[in-house]
């Protein structure tokens, strides 16, 4: 990229781990931890956890394992990752991006439950926005677009009017199946073709827009 590049959404929807938190160490920790007792290489586990609700990774991984031992096991693994906050940090430049969203329409949108939610954003200095689609929130895990729509659908705005914020194949094929165009954040993400893609959100900044919209500019990387 070597222009800047401008955005206009009516809302910014917003993926947790790898966009605005920086949780790369403790998720490899814990699902380091399961791929041991489950006899699976780690990195074919995090080919597949990687935006996924545990659980739904689990049966992928384990399709003939009934679905309730896929959850109990999933909820033990939430239990690690909560009391595990080591090395959690922001991603360069959220928390500057999430104080410029004061005011302006965007909801964050997380294959985290509550607890992971609250405790990886608290490790991280990083203010919750006020309109959160959860694990609980939904009946089906990323790459379901069931989360960024419902995220659209508290905020009042149409899911083509919605800009996507996310780093992982999962959360970006869910956006791309709500509909709305995405902004891959991290190296990685360039090879998933989004819509813009940025390094960190150091690159991404946002003011009011005309109309009660949103204008996203987005410069070369660094």
């Amino acid at each position: 990229m070597t222009d800047t590049a401008v955005l206009t959404p009516r809302a910014l929807l917003l993926d947790m781990d790898g966009t605005l938190v920086d949780s790369h160490a403790v998720v490899e920790r814990c699902w380091r931890r399961w791929s041991l007792r489950h006899g699976f290489a780690l990195d074919e586990v995090l080919r597949i956890a990687h935006g996924r609700q545990g659980h739904a990774t689990m049966a992928l991984l384990l399709p003939d394992r009934p679905m309730e031992e896929n959850l109990a096991d999933n909820a033990r693994l939430l239990a690690e990752e909560v009391a595990d906050v080591d090395g959690i940090v922001e991603i360069p430049g959220a928390g500057a991006f999430l104080a410029a969203l004061a005011g302006l329409p965007h909801a964050l949108v997380t294959s985290a439950d509550t607890a992971l939610m609250r405790v990886r954003m608290g490790a991280s200095g990083l203010p919750l926005p006020d309109v959160r689609i959860t694990a609980e929130s939904v009946g089906a895990s990323k790459p379901d677009p069931e989360g960024f729509l419902k995220g659209a659908a508290e905020l009042g705005v149409a899911p083509a009017d919605c800009l996507v914020f996310e780093d992982s194949p999962a959360g970006v094929a869910a956006a791309r199946a709500a509909g709305m165009p995405v902004v891959g954040v991290g190296a990685p993400a360039a090879g998933l073709d989004p819509t813009a893609h940025v390094l960190d959100l150091r690159q991404v900044h946002v003011s009011a827009g005309t109309d009660g919209g949103i204008r996203v500019e987005i410069t070369p990387g660094r």
